[in-house]
């Protein structure tokens, strides 16, 4: 079926931007289609239950930075439960096949104090720009597990890649709290009764004229004005063309912020041995390299039967080459170093991994944006960029220049760029609430 054609607004991506910008946009009494190129909604926050028999977010899943996070009421007024994951959560840390005494982990949280100092110290310099990589401690026993950490794991690429001062702008604070249904789910709940149209990819945006058209599969869509809200490895990969090309400056702002990749590889258990790990526990162990491959584990959330691991950076992204299979061997092999073999083969079904697929799959090409050193400045430009009049906005979590990666600044971004969209349309001011 062809899309139906005449919407003020055209928003292309389904996601959490895109969600908030139809919300914000049917707010201000402007008409708007939302274009979603897979099959489902959520974007990059995805939750399904059949795999693994209760919920699972195969990616965004945490509200981060809840107390100015403006999904946190959203979920609250639905009467989702939320958990404090920093208050629940029982770390466990091992050096080889040995738990960390608590004297280990307190030289290892010294370890992350002093990260954080000489980060912010670097930044506190301003410019030039230069890769996180040049601000870490070296040296310590500790030091190169902290900065895995907070590069693959966190930051989802090494950390020569990572600008300093974008990482430090976007450093998040808890508390980080996750839904028991799933960060997806929440999604799903706030997209429920809005116009989108899923299964339905667009090819083409012409910009050119005094409408927007939408090329896609199924016709084309002319709209007013256009909201696109993909990530920037689909628009860096040209995904979708642009007619006329956009602004030199708007291209090397989205290739100065590629998407990194945070891989989950999750496991239901066997039976009834838990490995002596409590419900939420999460396990670290000691890395000789920030850059030598590893995971890290969440052990049994909400009291599930789960073990979800998380690879990031390169490690992740040569899973990914590799396939679901040299993930999953990897992930019992990781856990095979701090439990022993046969207790993982007896303790893990075979075969039972959910592997995560965000590297492969093209309508997302990663799972969320780092800027490389040099383009710290890079956010703003793509969420300020004003093409058509006004009319062609982006946003997405790459836009938000304080909450980053997340799918609250996904979620403002969305808000942002609705409402300037609607300010180029001359549409009425919001109505008071």
């Amino acid at each position: 079926m062809a899309p139906p054609s005449g919407p003020d607004v055209a928003i292309v991506g389904a996601g959490a931007a895109g969600i908030a910008a139809a919300r914000a946009c049917l707010a201000r009494g402007l008409s708007c289609l939302v274009l979603e190129a897979m099959d489902r909604v959520g974007g990059r926050a995805f939750t399904e239950s059949a795999r693994l028999g209760a919920p699972f977010d195969h990616g965004a899943s945490w509200l981060h930075q809840a107390d100015d996070n403006p999904l946190v009421p959203l979920a609250r007024a639905m009467g989702l439960r939320l958990v404090d994951s920093d208050a629940v959560r029982v770390r466990h840390v091992f050096i080889g096949a040995r738990r960390a005494t608590p004297e280990e982990i307190e030289a290892l949280d010294a370890a992350r104090a002093r990260f954080d100092a000489a980060v912010a110290a670097r930044a506190a310099l301003g410019p030039p720009d230069v890769p996180l990589a040049e601000a870490v401690p070296r040296g310590g026993f500790w030091d190169a597990t902290v900065a895995h950490r907070q590069g693959p794991v966190i930051s989802a690429a090494q950390l020569e890649e990572i600008s300093l001062l974008d990482y430090v702008a976007t450093d998040l604070a808890p508390p980080n709290l996750l839904p028991e249904a799933g960060l997806g789910a929440l999604l799903r709940r706030l997209a429920e009764g809005l116009p989108i149209r899923t299964g339905l990819p667009v090819g083409r945006i012409r910009w050119g004229g005094t409408a927007i058209a939408l090329e896609t599969p199924h016709g084309t869509l002319a709209a007013r004005a256009c909201i696109v809200t993909v990530s920037t490895g689909v628009l860096a990969a040209g995904a979708i063309a642009f007619d006329p090309p956009l602004p030199g400056a708007l291209r090397d702002a989205v290739a100065g912020m590629p998407l990194g990749l945070l891989t989950k590889v999750a496991f239901r258990a066997a039976g009834e041995d838990r490995l002596d790990l409590p419900p939420f526990a999460s396990l670290w162990r000691h890395v000789a390299s920030p850059d030598e491959a590893a995971m890290t584990f969440h052990a049994w959330p909400f009291g599930r039967d789960h073990l979800i691991g998380f690879v990031g950076g390169r490690a992740a992204w040569d899973l990914a080459r590799a396939g679901a299979a040299a993930a999953e061997a990897f992930a019992r092999d990781e856990l095979a170093r701090l439990f022993g073999a046969a207790r993982i083969a007896r303790a893990l079904r075979t075969p039972a991994a959910v592997v995560t697929d965000w590297g492969t799959n093209p309508w997302t090409r990663g799972a969320y944006s780092h800027a490389l050193p040099g383009h710290a400045g890079a956010r703003a430009v793509l969420a300020e960029a004003a093409l058509a009049g006004g009319r062609l906005r982006f946003a997405g979590e790459a836009c938000h220049v304080r909450l980053a990666g997340t799918v609250a600044g996904a979620w403002e971004s969305g808000q942002a760029a609705a409402q300037a969209v609607a300010a180029a349309l001359g549409a009425p001011p919001e109505p008071a609430r």
